[in-house]
Order: C-alpha cells, then structure tokens, then sequence
C-alpha cells in the first residue's frame, strides 16, 4: 500500500468513526428526552448513568482475526455491530424493561438482536441486557444506518460487573480456582438483593413492573 493509499484509508477509518459517534450522540439524545419525560411524568429518574464508547482500532481488529475476517474497512461496517456502544444503568430491574421498551417503540429504531442475561445470566453470574440496534442518523447529503450495541442494566449489576473485569483484566494472571466460585456467588446474593428491592419499589406511587413484558423478536442482520 503507497502512501496515498494509507492516508485515503486513514481518512476513510476517521470517517467511519466519527459516523458511530453520531450514532452514539442519537440513542444518547433520546435515552435523555426519556428521561426528562418520565421524571416529569413519575417524579422519580429510571435512569442513573448513560456512558459510551468506541472500540479502539486494535481491539476492532483482534475482534475481525477472531471471526476469522480479513482486517478491513468493509468487514468493519458489514459485520461488526459493537464498535459503538452505550451503557445505561437504572435503580430497579423494571427500569431496565421499560427503558428498553421505550427506546424500541420509536419508529427510528431498528432491533436486530437482543441477549437478555438478566432472565438467563451467563455462567459466571454476569447479569445485564443486550441489544444490537441501528438508528437513522441525518447528515447534510444522506441519511445513514448505525448500529449500535446498548447494554442495560441494575446499577448493583453494574457493581458487579465493573469489579469482574477489574479481576480479570490482566489475561495472563493465574486467577485462583475459587474466585470463580465466589464471584458467582456474589452475583447471586446481588441479584437477590436486585428483587428484594424490586419487591419494595412496588410501594412507589404509579410503580409499574415492566420485567415481565414481552418483547418482539430481533429482525435479522
């Protein structure tokens, strides 16, 4: 590759991310009119914390070599669908439905896969539910669809969660056998204290239980 190539490629990357940025700041911009909303309706916020990121081009790259893709712009857009990403933490498991809920009935949105490891958790006791959606993004000459992958979750799950990457952030530390064990038995004991808390919400005035909605099938990619 000359060197015009590489900085077309370079400009093209720049391009790319700055349209998930834009994909990033739509779903962030309407998780807080929700939010604005419901607090006005409710007196009381379903939503603690909103963060994002964008995968960093190393970690885009390891993620292509292990799906066995070649490394490039193409398979980039084509068949990742987590480079942009948004975290959302919320008081109560309810929260979490309902925010969901309220994202996915705007006609803007698009699902295209949903992971719920609240109702089925993982193995290790992560809890938090996964979406992968695409939202009409406007610019001065198109309009474009960008994925998006939101995780929601408790802000107790999120305690756990933060803590066990921490824990496991360095790959090549030999982690002692029985801190799986115990980190799985923490997650139980928070998503025992998750429900008990639930079960108190009911007290709130206007407190509606969105767990137990069904919610419609991801669309295919």
């Amino acid at each position: 590759m000359n060197p015009t190539e590489i900085l077309n490629t370079a400009m093209e990357f720049q391009h790319l991310l700055m349209l998930y940025e834009s994909g990033i700041k739509q779903i962030t911009t309407k998780f807080e009119i929700l939010e604005d909303e419901f607090e006005s309706k409710h007196r009381r916020n379903p939503i603690n914390t909103i963060t994002s990121r964008i995968k960093d081009p190393m970690s885009i790259a390891e993620k292509l070599q292990r799906k066995g893709l070649p490394v490039t712009l193409d398979n980039m857009v084509n068949r990742l669908y987590d480079i942009a990403g948004i975290r959302v933490t919320c008081p109560f498991i309810s929260d979490v439905y309902h925010v969901m809920q309220m994202l996915l009935q705007q006609d803007d949105i698009t699902l295209l896969e949903m992971k719920d490891y609240i109702k089925s958790p993982k193995d290790n006791g992560y809890r938090s539910l996964h979406v992968i959606v695409k939202v009409g993004v406007y610019f001065s000459d198109q309009k474009r669809e960008i994925p998006v992958e939101i995780q929601i979750r408790t802000i107790a799950m999120d305690f756990w969660a933060s803590l066990e990457h921490q824990l496991h952030y360095k790959k090549d530390y030999p982690m002692p056998a029985d801190i799986s064990n115990d980190l799985k038995s923490i997650a139980d004991t928070i998503a025992d204290t998750d429900a008990r808390m639930q079960n108190l919400a009911k007290n709130i005035p206007g407190f509606v239980d969105y767990s137990s909605e069904f919610f419609p099938a991801a669309r295919g990619r």
